[in-house]
């Protein structure tokens, strides 16, 4: 059988909560108050799943003087 390969984490186009969470040294629950904004756009939604676009939280972070 062959196994699953896996991107390392700053390969991937989008990121889950926790694997957002584990990239950027930011809680979950600071990520999800920030993406429960309506002006985020750095979220995609996949029905009820949230997904981070990783290079546009990327920017969002480096745009910010705190969160």
């Amino acid at each position: 059988m062959d196994e699953k390969k896996q991107l390392p984490i700053w390969e991937k186009p989008t990121l889950t909560l926790e694997e957002a969470a584990a990239y950027t040294n930011i809680g979950i629950n600071r990520l999800r108050d920030i993406s429960n904004e309506d002006d985020c756009d750095f979220v995609v939604w996949v029905g009820s799943k949230r997904l981070f676009k990783r290079k546009k939280l990327e920017a969002f972070i480096d745009s910010q003087f705190s969160l």
